[in-house]
């Protein structure tokens, strides 16, 4: 089965389908992510895409970590 990171859907959405995603997203620097309290809150409302430009992360960075552990993206 094909693991498929769509980038308009909420971290909390993507969490919540690919639980393996938290992990990679904390090595990224997005470090609230382990926090449930702001996954639940915040996470709902965010994007990966908005997450990087709050944090000041490469968009492309975060994309070529979901590739390398065996995701597809979708913008």
């Amino acid at each position: 089965m094909t693991k498929i990171i769509d980038l308009s859907q909420s971290v909390y959405d993507l969490c919540t389908l690919y639980p393996e995603i938290i992990p990679i997203m904390k090595d990224l620097n997005f470090t609230n992510i382990t926090n449930p309290t702001m996954l639940q809150t915040a996470g709902r409302v965010m994007t990966i895409p908005n997450g990087c430009r709050m944090k000041g992360i490469s968009l492309d960075t975060v994309k070529q970590a979901f590739h390398e552990k065996g995701f597809s993206i979708i913008e």
